[in-house]
């Protein structure tokens, strides 16, 4: 079977329109009281969770090694998207927990996330859309919260 599409276009697309999602997310972001959260920081944040994560288990969950996850825990916490506090079950440990300012951001990202969403349905139209989303879960491993992306993309 032969296509008039090389095949090395299907992941340049699938990348463009993630990048094209992710840089319409980070501008409006932007706008809305976060001009210093990155691309990455989101993967990093979601990884921290709501209750919170060592620099060991960041790094595991992402893919890296603990010092990069330091460095990134370290520039989150410059720009107050995380704390570092005392574990209470073992005060050798250090627990990351997301400010109330990375909370906002993660929850204003899901909401921008969403109106992206509609501007995409509205241009493509809803069935195609659907479709496509449709499709991309039947080529795609079930669970979409694969975190280790910084690891495999090979660094933070």
């Amino acid at each position: 079977m032969s296509s008039d599409v090389p095949g090395f276009e299907l992941p340049l697309r699938l990348l463009l329109a993630f990048r094209t999602l992710i840089d319409e997310l980070h501008a409006e972001l932007s706008k809305q009281g976060h001009p210093d959260i990155r691309p990455m920081h989101g993967f990093v944040m979601q990884a921290i969770g709501p209750g919170g994560t060592t620099a060991v288990e960041l790094g595991r969950t992402l893919g890296v090694s603990k010092q990069a996850a330091g460095k990134t825990i370290d520039t989150l916490e410059r720009i107050g998207y995380v704390e570092r506090t005392t574990d209470p079950g073992d005060t050798r440990r250090k627990i990351v927990r997301l400010t109330p300012y990375g909370l906002d951001a993660l929850n204003r990202s899901a909401r921008i996330f969403d109106t992206l969403r509609t501007r995409w349905a509205t241009e493509l139209g809803e069935d195609r859309l659907r479709a496509l989303e449709s499709d991309l879960r039947k080529v795609t491993p079930a669970n979409p919260w694969r975190l280790d992306m910084p690891g495999w993309f090979g660094s933070l």
